[in-house]
């Protein structure tokens, strides 16, 4: 196993046990994430919605595979399952997963997954009828940026 094979599979594992410090360690300190809830978040920010997300977990797993990598990139497949807390829904979120390294850390992490297939899970009728608007996937990352900021300024 290449060792940035190794690198994803440490993050994943540490996620699984809702170790979001552990998946921090994985990152480099200027890290880039991106997934359609959270399009732009640098450095510190990432580590902290990994914290925020699994500080939240309720009646959570993950399962994880398709992990390659080489020197440069590599790519995952994972499954979280998860009740939404703002509506006690049950998601599963299907997501592909692709890295950048530099020295070892992931410097970029970006998670692909179908939003509306997340906001007809979590908010229900409401994300049937209109999670594929820009008006609900605007509201929905307002939302999580709120919740990020709550948790950064509560963390000092």
């Amino acid at each position: 196993m290449h060792k940035n094979a190794a690198l994803i599979e440490k993050f994943y594992t540490a996620f699984q046990q809702l170790d979001a410090d552990s998946m921090a360690l994985c990152y480099a300190d200027d890290v880039q994430f991106s997934d359609p809830v959270f399009p732009n978040l640098q450095g510190n920010e990432a580590a902290d919605m990994w914290r925020m997300l699994t500080s939240k977990a309720q009646d959570f797993s993950l399962v994880f595979d398709g992990i390659t990598a080489d020197e440069q990139k590599g790519q995952a497949h994972w499954v979280a399952t998860y009740t939404f807390s703002q509506t006690g829904r049950i998601v599963v979120n299907d997501i592909h997963a692709s890295f950048v390294f530099r020295n070892g850390r992931i410097i970029r992490h970006t998670d692909h997954f179908d939003l509306w297939k997340w906001a007809r899970q979590a908010l229900g009728i409401k994300g049937v009828l209109l999670g594929w608007t820009p008006l609900v996937k605007n509201a929905v990352r307002a939302q999580a940026a709120k919740g990020l900021k709550i948790f950064r300024s509560k963390r000092g």
